[in-house]
């Protein structure tokens, strides 16, 4: 979800305005995911990276969880929606940590849409705990095949993503789900984040359908 930032220098106005604006894309972008059939949808909120920006910028981005934590939760328990999140919960504010839970604790019975929120998160960091929790495990090499490293990442039941979506026309990955994509397909777009409509995530949609996923098969 890029582009807040640049969002908000074009209108004159501090970081965190951007990053109130990506907030508000949320419930339509939901909304047209349902409408569209999509049964999981991955939003990557916070990288491991990220902490390298300025304090002031992280510590509103933390509080800009928390209070879309409390406005939008109950509505997307009210939709249906199922909410989990992905990433090192360990170096997160006890406060962000808590409201993570209760997240997840209310809405673990839904199943009309499963949204994986992307909190302090980093593909390579994924990989790396998968790998030492197979370690403390004990498994031999023998024991390791693609099923049962999939098995120690964060949320094994995240099925393989279909789609990836780069808003502001960034080019590369960026640490996002690094096992997950080996076989997604690719949207970019230049609309920032804040402008992302979902008449444009259904042509992100068509745009998908369209395409033939040979795998490698030729």
């Amino acid at each position: 979800m890029d582009g807040n930032g640049r969002w908000a220098k074009a209108r004159w106005l501090p970081r965190a305005a951007g990053h109130r604006a990506g907030v508000s894309v949320l419930t339509p972008l939901l909304e047209a995911a349902g409408e569209a059939g999509v049964e999981a949808l991955t939003l990557y909120a916070f990288s491991t990276e990220n902490w390298g920006r300025p304090e002031t910028e992280v510590d509103s981005l933390m509080t800009l969880f928390l209070e879309t934590a409390k406005g939008k939760v109950p509505e997307l328990n009210e939709r249906g929606a199922r909410l989990r999140f992905l990433g090192r919960r360990g170096h997160l504010p006890e406060a962000v940590r808590t409201a993570m839970g209760e997240a997840e604790e209310l809405t673990r019975e839904n199943d009309r849409l499963h949204v994986y929120i992307a909190l302090n998160y980093g593909g390579r960091a994924e990989i790396v705990d998968a790998a030492r929790r197979m370690m403390e495990d004990g498994l031999s090499p023998e024991e390791v095949d693609e099923a049962t490293f999939a098995s120690y990442l964060y949320a094994p039941e995240v099925p393989e993503v279909d789609l990836v979506i780069r808003t502001s026309g960034e080019l590369r990955i960026s640490n996002f789900l690094l096992w997950q994509i080996a076989y997604a397909e690719f949207y970019v777009t230049e609309t920032l984040w804040p402008d992302f409509s979902p008449e444009e995530f259904r042509r992100a949609i068509d745009s998908y359908a369209a395409r033939s996923r040979r795998r490698g098969g030729g």
